[in-house]
């Protein structure tokens, strides 16, 4: 081979070997959180998307998940940290991160969907609020349905006076406001507080009711309050970073698994259906109230709420309203 052909094979080498490194800087790789414990029911499905994005971003992107709560700190503090850049993507309900941003509960008060929400500008609204704590909103990526409340003891109204029960932050106003008194704690702790009768019930949505929990609950209220829609967030200085393709490819996944768990779908209804015999067959028994008790449990759980956020957001709380619908 003369030297010209051996100088162009060479130089073709290089040229080659330097794209591929190109190519290979360009992916990029994210650190992922979520708020509840890996393997947790809640997180199983942003642990997929996860999943998804990696397979589908080989090259392009990839999430490193770091772990869940309670291992890697509180579930009310892995938001904050994905705000202050310590980690970059995150799943979580909004019941954890309203130390974030006051107005966070609004993202599970509507009976509308998300698809309508984004069309009339609510998530816009919200994406400008998360933005201004360095939060790039991508999508609700999964509801479980409306939460419930459980119990080991059995009540007649929606006086709920004398209970003790556990909470997340989003709902602790309308169990106060029906009487209970409520402490916070992981779900990681539901089990050992309902075991030893340090709380009496308990808030969760049946659409992702853990198993093991059915050992020491005995009643489902049938009324339920909010939904229970859990989200993929993303440090805004990184998602800003990131190149088109390496968005379109996080939006486009986000977007899928948010229209897939709108209200009403046929998953949702197959697996509420599913859990509601599973506890029905292990002699859990479901409380209904009367219309009226009903009726004043569903308006106290929206009055509730809503006076919570006009008091934490007076500069929002109205347009939220409006957008969210208060009722």
């Amino acid at each position: 081979m003369s030297f010209k052909n051996t100088f162009q094979a060479t130089a073709t080498a290089a040229l080659m070997w330097l794209g591929s490194v190109s190519a290979a800087a360009e992916e990029v790789t994210l650190r992922g959180v979520s708020c509840l414990s890996i393997g947790n029911p809640v997180s199983r499905y942003f642990e997929q998307l996860v999943e998804d994005v990696n397979a589908q971003g080989k090259g392009v992107l990839q999430i490193k998940m770091i772990g869940g709560a309670p291992a890697i700190g509180s579930p009310y503090t892995l938001t904050r940290k994905v705000s202050k850049g310590i980690y970059d993507i995150i799943g979580c309900p909004q019941s954890y991160f309203g130390n974030v941003i006051p107005e966070a509960p609004v993202l599970g008060l509507s009976g509308k969907s998300f698809a309508e929400l984004r069309r009339n500008g609510a998530i816009e609204y919200i994406e400008k609020i998360l933005n201004e704590k360095n939060i790039h909103f991508v999508s609700r990526h999964v509801d479980f349905g409306p939460f419930n409340l459980w119990l080991n003891k059995k009540i007649n109204s929606p006086d709920l006076t004398g209970l003790n029960l556990r909470v997340a932050p989003s709902y602790s106003a309308f169990f106060r406001a029906l009487g209970a008194s409520v402490q916070t704690a992981p779900p990681s702790q539901i089990y050992t507080l309902m075991e030893n009768n340090t709380v009496q019930g308990f808030g969760w949505p049946a659409g992702v009711f853990v198993p093991s929990w059915i050992k020491v609950t005995k009643y489902q209220v049938k009324t339920g309050f909010y939904q229970s829609t859990v989200h993929t967030l993303v440090n805004l200085e990184k998602w800003q970073s990131l190149n088109a393709e390496q968005q379109a490819l996080i939006t486009k996944i986000g977007l899928q698994y948010e229209q897939l768990s709108d209200p009403g779908n046929a998953w949702l209804t197959e697996r509420l259906a599913k859990g509601k015999a599973f506890r029905a067959a292990e002699g859990v028994e479901l409380i209904e109230f009367s219309a009226a008790d009903q009726k004043k449990m569903k308006a106290t759980a929206q009055k509730a709420a809503w006076e919570e956020i006009y008091e934490r957001s007076p500069k929002h709380g109205a347009a939220l309203a409006a957008l969210f619908g208060s009722n």
